[in-house]
């Protein structure tokens, strides 16, 4: 090559560097002078000793409070975002009398909006209901009237760092809570909360892809991803560009934000580590209204704490680079059976279909333990058992490995099916080759996604990976599992994978990452739906209830850390649980970067100086104020 020629692939080398580190929509940003005349939005400084707008006030300001902002204060704040500031409605007002009742839009919600990207695409609703209050829910015909509840009082349509910016000030200077949210794809509420501003990034679409990118120990191919992106969306990108990247599992979740700021799996945990792990630099609004670029080499602190210290904590995220990987293929199998003891003698069995409940006890602990030889292969098992009522259950599950051919999937798992015949009695057949085949991990380009409320409740363990070589533990674990689902009633989903410390690799085996996942085999979970109407008593007992059988889990696992993505609102000893020996540096860190407390979301570092007081009182729901714990 000519000097000419060296001197060019340095200089796009380069480029791709810097171009890769910023979107366009990053380039418009607050400036100081943008506060002149509007000293709401000023900038502070986390260095400045004792930050001038840290509040002393027991609670955050609420609407008709002495404290919240006026008319024409909310009306200047939208003038400073371009006209990006929302005061939407629920959706679900379309179903209540009133003057917002629309039959036709209210039957279309009910029947139709779950097919489609609508409730993704709003900026005040979330995919799981309870947090909200239930004060605006979507049923045909409901009763009395619907209110706000949990709901943000505003929202900020955020399509520049420049209105992120401009929330955050706001919010930090005039005592108000603020949330993020991108699509609501949330299980515990902390994209919502009662008198609240909402940053919405859901519109941060952009992504870059980086064939060149270096940093720290790393020099490969990447992708810059916006914080809007979900992974459906994620995966479209990746068949574009013929790559791998870690993203999650659901097709509406988030591929930035809250996934990777906990953890983040999908069907490369097992091959590649988890969604943290993939992090080589982020962009980020901090509490004090600046804007950052978080890597290796930059705030080394906040670098460790972004890489799974938790969401809604640090800032807010604008965009992150992730590591990107050759394409690859996955192939994966199903495995289901089901048990009815109470069957009629003279009806004919079903395929994978059985009398025997210890059979069919016996067969899904196999199943389970088997797992152990998916993830070896790198691959991940996808199951549920299912209580269906008057003692029968059903299990389902998948297995898929990346880049394996079709005869060695079934070299590996004929044994498994060996002894389920054998040992155990159940009619299940190995897929023959024939119907066994490899499919691209990023699709065809053509992915869509959609979603629809709901009111599913998780509790959740990592069940330790040693636990699969001690029969005497793996018995009394398993018999844990069952009784949460035979006596419980409680549907159980496992998620069998190993993102160990050497899968994480650089620079993820040194991040906020609670240590169990490096040790986990399994995420359990038990999940519920969580009923409409039902008390402030009644939920408490409830939650009581199922905590005893998670409770069974801990104390055969003492070291079993938990997902908060998947996990309970109400979880105890929620510190240990959700971030293990990290969490006194986080909350180190949280302090430096965050001293005023703008970020607040439940189960979030520091957040225990905080409670939300429900106006009814329901147990970890974001209907109320958000207000100082008050020790005694």
């Amino acid at each position: 090559m000519s000097p000419l020629g060296i001197s060019l692939a340095i200089f796009l080398l380069a480029f791709w560097e810097v171009v890769g580190k910023t979107f366009s929509y990053e380039s418009i940003r607050l400036d100081p002078a943008d506060s002149h005349d509007f000293p709401a939005i000023r900038f502070d400084n986390k260095a400045a000793g004792s930050p001038r707008t840290t509040t002393t006030a027991r609670c955050r300001a609420w609407p008709g409070s002495n404290d919240w902002p006026s008319d024409s204060e909310w009306q200047q704040l939208n003038t400073s975002l371009g006209g990006a500031l929302l005061k939407p409605l629920p959706p679900a007002s379309a179903c209540y009398q009133g003057d917002q009742y629309n039959e036709s839009t209210c039957r279309w919600l009910v029947n139709q909006a779950g097919r489609t990207h609508f409730w993704l695409d709003d900026p005040l609703s979330t995919l799981t209901q309870w947090p909200q209050g239930s004060t605006c829910t979507l049923v045909s015909h409901p009763q009395g009237s619907c209110t706000r509840g949990g709901f943000p009082e505003y929202v900020v349509n955020a399509t520049t760092v420049k209105q992120v910016q401009a929330a955050v000030n706001f919010a930090r200077n005039k005592n108000l809570r603020l949330v993020i949210k991108n699509t609501g794809h949330d299980f515990g509420g902390r994209s919502m909360g009662a008198g609240s501003l909402s940053i919405w990034v859901h519109n941060l679409k952009s992504f870059e892809f980086i064939p060149h990118y270096r940093v720290g120990q790393y020099s490969g191919m990447a992708v810059h991803v916006g914080a809007g992106v979900e992974s459906w969306e994620h995966h479209n990108h990746m068949a574009a560009h013929n790559i791998a990247v870690v993203a999650p599992g659901g097709s509406t979740v988030g591929a930035v934000g809250g996934w990777i700021s906990v953890a983040g799996h999908g069907l490369l945990t097992s091959k590649y580590g988890l969604g943290a792990d993939q992090v080589l630099s982020n962009n980020i609004v901090t509490a004090d209204g600046h804007f950052l670029t978080v890597d290796p080499n930059n705030h080394k602190d906040l670098w460790w704490a972004l890489r799974g210290g938790g969401p809604s904590t640090f800032g807010v995220i604008t965009s992150v680079v992730l590591k990107a990987y050759p394409a690859i293929n996955i192939t994966s199998t199903s495995l289901s059976f089901t048990v009815n003891p109470f069957l009629p003698l003279n009806r004919t069995l079903t395929p994978n279909s059985l009398t025997n409940i210890t059979s069919f006890w016996n067969g899904v602990s196999l199943a389970y333990h088997y797992c152990a030889h998916i993830i070896a292969a790198g691959g991940l098992c996808y199951s549920y058992i299912y209580p269906l009522g008057n003692s029968s259950f059903t299990f389902t599950s998948s297995q898929t490995i990346p880049n394996i051919t079709a005869p060695a999937l079934t070299a590996l798992l004929s044994p498994l099916y060996t002894q389920l015949n054998t040992l155990h009695t159940i009619p299940v057949t190995l897929p023959t080759l024939a119907a066994i085949r490899a499919v691209p991990y990023a699709g065809n380009s053509r992915r869509t996604g959609a979603a629809e409320p709901a009111n599913t409740r998780y509790r959740s363990r990592l069940f330790p990976s040693y636990v699969w070589g001690h029969a005497m533990l793996w018995a009394e674990v398993f018999a844990s599992v069952r009784a949460a689902v035979e006596d419980g009633g409680y549907t159980f989903h496992g998620i069998a994978y190993s993102p160990t410390a050497e899968m994480a690799g650089w620079p993820g085996r040194d991040s906020a990452v609670h240590e169990a996942w490096r040790a986990t085999a399994l995420h359990a979970i038990l999940n519920e739906v969580q009923p409409e109407g039902i008390t402030a008593e009644e939920a408490r007992g409830r939650d009581a209830r199922v905590q005893a059988y998670v409770d069974r889990w801990q104390e055969l696992m003492p070291d079993a850390g938990a997902y908060m993505n998947e996990g309970d609102p109400a979880e105890s000893n929620w510190q240990d649980r959700f971030y293990g020996s990290h969490y006194q540096r986080l909350l180190g860190i949280k302090r430096e970067w965050d001293p005023w407390g703008v970020f607040w979301a439940r189960t979030t570092v520091g957040s225990e100086e905080w409670a939300v007081i429900t106006l009814d009182g329901y147990p970890a729901g974001q209907n109320g104020r958000l207000c100082r714990v008050q020790h005694k």
